[in-house]
């Protein structure tokens, strides 16, 4: 690597940390290091069609650009993943300027490294990828997720593209191979290096068929049809669903790095279990799916409360699609707001009735509560005094205490040999 590049990672945080905390993450790992290595050679044959995907701090979208891309375009998943891409590339910005002109001290200017030439793709589509010779992918955990990558690149990417796609050794196994096997005729891994590894994929196949995510599956479970009917409260009609009919189900739609893909995860099948002791029909004008995942809470709110304000929100970009597409194949109107914890919500703070929450508790492969306790803080802000905060967590992780501090009161409603549900009442806690 280039003495620029080590000199831009250098100057990375961890975003919104400082990488001050012994326990908290690296801007720039060693699987960051070793993906730009081997990229360095590639990179300086051929500066043009350079993509990134999975960047979690900026290192490989501003580290390629220091080795001489001309333009990088960038996939994060993770809105949170962009906001700290921005951040390092205000930090690094006169460390790439410094470079750019040494390396064109005898060459016209044509380029202005202050606007670091790369371009942010919300989504995962063509294109990202038209014209792509390079991609640089930090491996994702899920298959799935990896899966719809692989398909993208192999499809709109040039057919001279190469996939580079690395990870720690211990987060690898070989189904990542079969993955990319089934889209790329070649893949081949690298040698491990510092406990990571690389797995290099070229020659696109030309005999695949459609694209594989999104996903739909119908789900019947008791527990979502006993939760997407209205309660029943005396004096107040609820209008007949489309058709004059009680919905027998729920359509689910789901990109590939939406979790738990079109099925029910375990816990909000728990929380939904619990619907008949949510807030009564008068009581929820707005409502909140907070972490929306592909969307069903969202999806179960809208047809229990028909006539409410429903709004879904998620830091994933493939979380919003899946959301966008689930309640669409189910006729539920709300909006979808792509932010982290909450941020953005369409709606003054304190004025929500009633929130759904199941907190992720791990970033990637790392177990990390952080995601949940700005969820919390987030539920306390934007409801209104007595509303509600529903949540289900494993139960290993004593989220109780957390919730009391952050919202109010909180009641330990139910408990299964894997997870809790609280209800916590919004309230503000004096001394």
């Amino acid at each position: 690597m280039s003495s620029v590049a080590d000199a831009v990672l250098a100057e990375l945080r961890p975003f919104p940390e400082d990488g001050s905390r012994a326990d908290g993450p690296v801007a720039a790992d060693a699987t960051d290091r070793l993906l730009l290595d081997e990229a360095a050679p590639l990179i300086a044959r051929d500066p043009d069609g350079v993509v990134v995907i999975g960047d979690r701090f900026g290192a490989l979208t501003l580290g390629s650009l220091a080795l001489g891309a001309h333009g990088v375009r960038v996939h994060q998943d993770a809105i949170t993943a962009e906001a700290a891409l921005s951040a390092n590339a205000s930090r690094a910005s006169e460390v790439l300027r410094a470079g750019h002109a040494l390396a064109t001290a005898d060459a016209p200017a044509t380029r202005e490294p202050a606007s670091l030439g790369l371009t942010g793709h919300d989504l995962l589509e063509p294109g990202l990828l038209t014209g792509a010779r390079l991609v640089l992918l930090q491996l994702p955990k899920s298959l799935a997720e990896l899966t719809e990558i692989a398909e993208h690149v192999a499809r709109y990417a040039d057919p001279a593209v190469t996939l580079l796609a690395g990870g720690r050794v211990k987060h690898m196994t070989h189904a990542m191979n079969d993955v990319l096997g089934a889209s790329f005729a070649r893949v081949s891994p690298s040698r491990a290096r510092q406990k990571s590894r690389l797995l290099i994929a070229r020659e696109p196949r030309s005999d695949v068929g459609p694209l594989t995510y999104p996903v739909t599956a119908r789900l019947t479970d008791p527990e979502i049809l006993g939760a997407i009917t209205p309660p029943a409260v005396p004096g107040v009609s609820v209008a007949a669903p489309a058709g004059n009919r009680a919905p027998d189900g729920l359509t689910v739609v789901a990109h590939g790095a939406a979790f738990a893909g079109a099925a029910l995860d375990h816990g909000t099948r728990f929380l939904l279990a619990q619907a008949h002791r949510w807030p009564h029909l008068r009581d929820v004008q707005v409502a909140v799916d907070l972490g929306c995942g592909t969307g069903i809470l969202a999806t179960v709110l809208g047809l229990r409360y028909p006539g409410a304000q429903v709004i879904a929100t998620d830091r994933s970009a493939a979380a919003c699609a899946s959301t966008t597409a689930t309640l669409a194949a189910n006729g539920v109107r709300a909006a979808v707001v792509r932010a982290d914890a909450g941020d953005l919500l369409p709606v003054p703070d304190g004025s929500v009735d009633l929130v759904l929450l199941n907190p992720p508790f791990h970033d990637r492969a790392a177990l990390s509560t952080d995601a949940a306790h700005r969820m919390f803080a987030a539920a306390g802000k934007v409801l209104r005094q007595g509303g509600e905060l529903w949540t289900v967590f494993n139960t290993g992780l004593h989220y109780r205490g957390a919730l009391q501090r952050a919202v109010g009161p909180t009641e330990h409603v139910a408990q299964n040999p894997r997870f809790t549900v609280t209800r916590s009442l919004r309230k503000a806690l004096t001394d």
